[in-house]
């Protein structure tokens, strides 16, 4: 099901929000500051390509890439963030658009703090062991 969904999604506009994904990317690195920003923003255009199966999952963000994530989130990153956050929530409406409203979600949760964040497939997340 996962890969059916994938193809919906590439022909319904993964493909089309990976090119401009990828161009925010090559923006971001013009500007010198934000060049691990736009470092993610190519992560972000490889995941839209093929993104149900994969989630976003936190990593290690050292002094800097904090300092980044608030200079980003103030000047660019609310408003992508908002962007995608509107469009999961319009996908929402109907029973079918669910699965992909919730790939915006997970965009917008990236697109907001990029640094600190990967996309890992679902498979390779440790599942935690219940308590006996």
């Amino acid at each position: 099901m996962k890969t059916f969904g994938n193809i919906i999604w590439l022909i319904f506009g993964g493909l089309i929000s990976s090119i401009f994904s990828f161009l925010a990317g090559v923006v971001c690195c013009i500007t010198i500051i934000f060049i691990p920003v736009g470092l993610q923003y190519f992560k972000v255009a490889r995941f839209v390509l093929w993104p149900m199966g994969k989630k976003v999952v936190a990593t290690n963000c050292n002094g800097f890439k904090t300092f980044l994530n608030v200079l980003w989130a103030i000047l660019a990153g609310w408003e992508g963030f908002l962007a995608y956050a509107l469009v999961g929530l319009i996908l929402c409406i109907t029973i079918i658009g669910i699965p992909f409203g919730k790939q915006f979600f997970k965009i917008a949760k990236f697109i907001f703090l990029p640094l600190g964040h990967d996309f890992v497939p679902e498979e390779d997340i440790p599942v935690e062991k219940a308590a006996a």
